[in-house]
């Protein structure tokens, strides 16, 4: 850590949150209990578990409010889904424009095909791709799976990953208003069959089955099927 900042050593509570100044800023929440140490710059706060850094938030001004990262809560919203809904964090999620209307329109329609349980399990493991694959990316994989009734997580992370694909240096992100992406979801095999390399081998040689098919049998030799 090279930056200059105040360094406190709060402890994470059962929210998975900890206090800095009276304010409260999420955890992943693995680490609730564990005492974390945090710098405190200007503008924003900054939280390591050893040396790894663990989250970062823009520093409040005010005093006895709250910062709340979504994807910190998705492994124990996965426990219990029934909290999502009326989730501080999604609140603050759709309103910094992480959560967007395309993930309220996927999720509507999980959840009138999967059940509400189910349903909402199933947009946390979306939720969990943007861990590791772009927000525009995710997005238009939402959006090609919602075209094709591709209810699940893994048919997003897909379209997600055919996104990433298509998108060359220089060309702006995918287009994420609904209606607006082409591309259908394909299956595996299909996928795996196209990326062969093509097989230089040649053609096998069968002049000799023309000769059985030229040969006169004898009636007492002639082959029954």
């Amino acid at each position: 850590m090279t930056q200059a900042g105040r360094l406190l050593t709060p402890q994470v509570d059962r929210y998975a949150q900890i206090t800095v100044r009276q304010n409260h800023y999420s955890m992943p929440v693995r680490l609730i209990g564990r005492q974390v140490r945090v710098l405190l710059h200007a503008s924003e706060v900054v939280v390591y578990d050893g040396r790894a850094e663990v989250a970062r938030h823009e520093r409040l001004v005010t005093r006895g409010g709250s910062r709340l990262d979504l994807d910190h809560y998705l492994e124990g919203l996965l426990r219990k889904p029934g909290a999502l809904p009326g989730a501080t964090a999604l609140e603050q999620a759709r309103a910094a424009g992480k959560f967007t209307p395309v993930h309220d329109a996927w999720w509507e329609a999980a959840r009138h095909a999967h059940g509400d349980a189910a349903g909402t399990r199933a947009l946390i493991e979306v939720l969990l791709l943007h861990r590791h694959t772009s927000h525009d990316h995710v997005v238009a994989g939402i959006v090609a799976a919602l075209r094709a009734g591709a209810l699940t997580a893994d048919a997003v992370a897909l379209e997600a990953c055919l996104a990433a694909e298509r998108e060359t240096p220089g060309e702006p992100g995918p287009d994420t208003a609904l209606g607006h992406i082409a591309s259908p979801v394909v299956s595996l095999t299909a996928r795996r069959l196209a990326a062969l390399p093509p097989d230089p081998r040649p053609l096998p040689a069968v002049a000799a089955y023309d000769q059985l098919l030229r040969h006169t049998w004898p009636p007492a030799e002639r082959p029954t099927s």
